[in-house]
């Protein structure tokens, strides 16, 4: 399978979320043996790309994390072909218009609320890649249109964030073993010698700048990894996964810039089509 999240690196848009989540996979397989890793995991590629701005330092530190957890992943002979991690240098849309197409699964999993709109769901979709995301953005339009069990869905809704956060400022927020795992075994030094005391004390704490888990990652957590082996399980289903992105493509239409322009000209420039001799 190949898995991809490529657009803008902002926290709120979660790779830390997408990465964790491999990273919690790739320690159940080292903990299996070869013949469950197998039957447990399907084979994935794991690619990433995205620019951020020269001094968004945490974007930077989650790039680094990315290629740290690539760079042992990717050379692991117990692992081989069950996983793979690709960051994409230089993303633009000449790198979009290959990998776009090539894909099958697409994250588009930003804390609910944060997206203001989002177009690379909608290019994804149009190419009969599956998404799975938060109900953000246009996310919320496309699973309407393609219908629900063509979108994996998991995660907190949009009104429920800012009940989450305070919940999290009183310090009743409990995280899930399994969130707390993954932590743990990133500060084990498995994927290198780099300190990422900054980055996992970003997910950590009630409350300050940089603290506390303002995007929600460790709340998400679960329902992320537990989303992803219903992917699996689909995965594994090759007519049921095609039928998926059929659908997904079928019920793209509305996204199309004709539509779009009709209707802009329609209802808000109040303007006729001229017709062509």
């Amino acid at each position: 399978m190949f898995d991809i999240q490529v657009k803008r690196i902002h926290e709120y848009k979660r790779r830390l979320l997408n990465i964790f989540g491999i990273v919690y996979r790739y320690k159940k397989m080292k903990e299996m043996s070869a013949a469950e890793r197998k039957a447990n995991f399907v084979p994935r590629v794991c690619i990433f790309g995205g620019k951020a701005f020269a001094t968004y330092v945490q974007a930077k530190r989650i790039v680094k994390f990315i290629t740290d957890v690539g760079a042992t992943v990717n050379h692991d002979p117990e692992i081989g072909d069950l996983l793979k991690v690709v960051f994409v240098p230089d993303y633009n849309v000449s790198v979009a218009e290959m990998l776009i197409p090539a894909s099958e699964l697409s994250q588009h999993i930003s804390t609910a609320g944060m997206e203001a709109s989002g177009t690379s769901n909608m290019k994804f979709a149009m190419n009969g890649c599956i998404l799975i995301g938060t109900l953000d953005g246009a996310n919320v339009e496309i699973r309407e249109e393609i219908g629900a069990d063509n979108f994996f869905f998991f995660g907190a809704k949009a009104h429920e964030i800012a009940g989450l956060r305070k919940e999290r400022a009183e310090g009743k927020f409990v995280p899930d073993p399994r969130f707390e795992e993954v932590k743990e075994f990133v500060r084990s030094g498995v994927f290198g010698s780099y300190n990422y005391d900054e980055l996992m004390g970003s997910l950590e704490g009630n409350e300050g700048f940089g603290r506390a888990d303002y995007f929600l990652v460790g709340k998400d957590f679960p329902s992320y990894i537990e989303c992803q082996e219903k992917v699996d399980e689909a995965y594994r289903n090759q007519t049921k996964w095609t039928r998926m992105s059929i659908l997904n493509t079928a019920g793209s239409y509305k996204f199309s810039s004709d539509r779009t322009i009709h209707e802009y000209a329609r209802e808000i420039w109040n303007i006729e089509p001229v017709q062509l001799p």
